[in-house]
């Protein structure tokens, strides 16, 4: 199974089926929090919602095309954070994130995302990775921000929250920014 050790505290590990349960739990108890910003929460109302795109999630990882892991913190499952999908050809990611609001302030995310960066640049050797927040999301902000992302634009109105538009901040990360020569 594919795990990334993050420190002592957390690690992250690849969904799989046995997981739906611990997954719809995280979902269910972080609704309002969740709903806030990601637009599919409203629709994920069963552990049963799992059971076809959690095959997705590992065919896209069989595929060499990306991964969805869970965030483990203290032992406990409290995230998600995966690459959306991989440009093999101009060698691009994005990566995607959420967390619990009871594990936030804790740098959970923080260090979740830094060693995610490590498996992009040291072993996927892509080079460019980019993150996109709701403009007015400013704790998703602050993750690549603290990491040293640049703030690359805005794309209005560029998803859809249910019953309204919001507009998304695009960051960017090279590989050069990473510290690595190509």
């Amino acid at each position: 199974m594919f795990t990334l050790q993050v420190d002592d505290e957390i690690s992250l590990q690849l969904i799989q089926l046995h997981h739906k349960e611990e997954l719809f739990h995280l979902v269910d108890s972080n609704r309002e929090h969740l709903r806030e910003w990601l637009p599919w929460v409203d629709s994920t109302n069963a552990t049963s919602n799992y059971d076809t795109i959690i095959p997705a999630w590992l065919t896209q990882f069989a595929e060499n095309n990306g991964f969805q892991a869970g965030i483990r913190y203290k032992g406990k499952f409290v995230g998600m954070i995966g690459l959306h999908r991989i440009d093999w050809n101009n060698k691009a990611t994005s990566i995607g994130y959420y967390l619990s609001s009871e594990a936030e302030g804790n740098g959970v995310m923080t260090r979740s995302v830094h060693r995610v960066l490590q498996y992009i640049f040291e072993e996927l050797k892509l080079q460019r990775v980019e993150i996109r927040c709701g403009e007015n999301n400013v704790k998703s902000q602050a993750i690549p921000e603290r990491l040293g992302f640049t703030k690359e634009g805005l794309i209005r109105d560029g998803e859809k929250l249910y019953d309204h538009f919001h507009s998304l901040l695009v960051y960017g990360m090279l590989r050069s920014e990473w510290g690595i020569k190509n």
